[in-house]
């Protein structure tokens, strides 16, 4: 498989080749998150039918500025469906460089 990889400028923020693809969005998983200190909770919550409601992230790395809920995930799912994406980290693709190579 190839490897998924989320960037932001020249920071890799997650790197994985056991990633998840769901609805055009690459999901890692937890362990693929490099530096976790480049995370700071926001304040937005939204809602999916079948997958439950998502936490977002902001994001800063050294000499940048806070990219606000430039990450997701689900702390709970809400289906069988949706189990396996719990606790996995997806990006906003206009906020976050994601390559799959």
């Amino acid at each position: 498989m190839p490897t998924a990889t989320a960037w932001l400028s020249f920071y890799a923020l997650a790197s994985t080749s056991s990633y998840q693809l769901v609805e055009g969005n690459v999901y890692f998983p937890p362990s693929s998150i490099v530096d976790q200190s480049v995370f700071t909770p926001s304040e937005t919550h939204t809602h999916c039918p079948w997958k439950g409601e998502a936490s977002y992230w902001n994001i800063v790395v050294a000499g940048e500025e806070e990219v606000k809920d430039g990450a997701w995930f689900y702390p709970e799912t809400v289906t069988e469906r949706a189990e396996g994406l719990r606790g996995w980290v997806a990006f906003y693709k206009s906020k976050v460089d994601v390559k799959v190579e």
